[in-house]
């Protein structure tokens, strides 16, 4: 893999404290060989407002913080950094087409940081400067002209200034596929866009499990599905803004890769069970909050959504406690055949997509076996009700209709070495199926 190292060697990072409109510096990483280091200012520690940016990893406290076991930043900075889309957009608008694949060349983390759009997730920004907040402000664009400039990126075709200045604001949001920020006069939107390799309207299907999620109770980021240059576009809405007296105000989030320690490489080590430890130990309203995470996996399985990695789960962090975020990349992935598997653990070493593995993880949620069987009984019930409803919403073509039935939603698969106490639960998905 091809790198670049820039010229750069330290960022002051600058937050948004709860309820406040404008950001402070709270710091400075700097470049120490290999890593990234961090030390809170002086002038931010002596703050009555100061919160750390996450306290398990980088404490209220002078001097510089040691890096977790693993780690070559810290994990909270890192969620703040862009992902392979973001990363896309950077090389693409500092090189162009120079005859180096953009799949196979790499930035450092510190350029990542500086050079990406300034309206990231969650309540940081990093900056060259710590007296002067300049963010980076992308020009006013149209859906059709994002479109066309994350087109361009996909194929590895250099942008325009314009449509440059344009994609540049979505910058430093994570995910893999193309994305943009809209923003409204009320509301900020992530658009995600479908893409040439796509062989079923992955666009759509995101937007029926989310309205699904929502239908069957779980916390979600609202979701719309509107058209722009032929094409379907998704729209999030954002979370970790507050409009306050015609001014945004930022909530701090951290993932759920850096609630457990963990980097990239290290992420298939990442585990329901040592996730619901955590909500026991650090989170408001640990019961209810284990019973909407164990309700996310069971949802994710029945949906067919395998890409349930850290990074797209998170957490509000308000200097005291977490609280856990609204879902909001619930999206039924590919797969050749019934057998799959989940990105995190679930019970164990077992991160198969099976109804009956969560079933026995359940207790770490605190949940009997009979309350988590509700659970899943009331998914199905939610899923084959409006299953039909939400496709008509979504204009969904009877051959992704076909496609997507029986093959990521309700796969025969999730309900593979059931015992006989959920012989109700396999009749009820027998009915739907044949309804459907």
């Amino acid at each position: 893999m091809t790198s670049d190292r820039t010229s750069y060697t330290e960022a002051f990072v600058w937050i948004w404290l709860p309820n406040e409109t404008q950001p402070v510096v709270a710091g400075k990483l700097t470049v120490e060989g290999e890593v990234l280091v961090f030390n809170y200012g002086k002038s931010y520690l002596e703050r009555e407002n100061a919160i750390s940016i996450y306290a398990a990893e980088l404490p209220l406290q002078a001097g510089i913080l040691p890096l977790l076991p693993g780690l070559s930043l810290p994990g909270c900075v890192r969620d703040a950094a862009p992902d392979a889309w973001g990363r896309r957009v950077i090389i693409n608008r500092k090189f162009g087409l120079k005859g180096v694949s953009v799949d196979n060349f790499q930035l450092d983390e510190l350029t990542y940081l500086l050079e990406s759009g300034s309206d990231r997730i969650g309540a940081l920004d990093f900056q060259l400067s710590a007296t002067d907040y300049e963010p980076r402000i992308p020009v006013k664009a149209s859906l059709d002209e994002l479109i066309e400039a994350a087109d361009r990126v996909e194929k590895g075709i250099p942008l325009t200034p314009e449509l440059d200045q344009a994609l540049h604001h979505a910058s430093s949001i994570g995910g893999a596929r193309p994305k943009a920020l809209i923003d409204s006069e009320h509301k900020k939107y992530i658009a995600k866009f479908s893409t040439s390799s796509d062989i079923y309207s992955i666009v759509k299907a995101e937007f029926i499990a989310m309205r699904l999620a929502e239908r069957a109770g779980l916390n979600v980021a609202p979701v719309a599905l509107v058209k722009a240059a032929h094409k379907d576009v998704l729209l999030i809405e954002r979370f970790d803004r507050v409009l306050s007296a015609d001014k945004w105000q930022r909530k701090s989030m951290v993932s759920a890769l850096t609630l457990l320690g963990l980097d990239e490489m290290m992420a298939r080590y990442a585990s329901y069970e040592d996730l619901a430890e955590i909500v026991r130990q650090q989170f408001r309203n640990a019961s209810q909050t284990l019973k909407e995470l164990f309700g996310r996996i069971t949802f994710n399985i029945l949906v067919g959504n395998t890409d349930d990695h850290a990074r797209n789960h998170a957490a509000f962090w308000d200097g005291e406690m977490l609280s856990l975020t609204p879902a909001y990349d619930i999206c039924p992935q590919g797969r050749a055949g019934n057998e799959a598997s989940q990105a995190m653990l679930i019970a164990g070493g077992n991160r198969m997509s099976r109804i009956s593995v969560c079933l026995d993880a359940a207790h770490n949620f605190l949940l009997s076996r009979n309350a988590a069987l509700e659970i899943i009984e009331q998914q199905i019930s939610c899923i084959g009700e409006n299953w039909n409803r939400v496709c008509e919403t979504a204009k969904l073509s009877e051959a992704d209709r076909n496609l997507l039935w029986t093959r990521q939603f309700l796969n025969p698969y999730a309900f593979d070495d059931l015992g006989e106490d959920c012989s109700a639960l396999v009749a009820m998905v027998r009915q739907y199926k044949a309804e459907n």
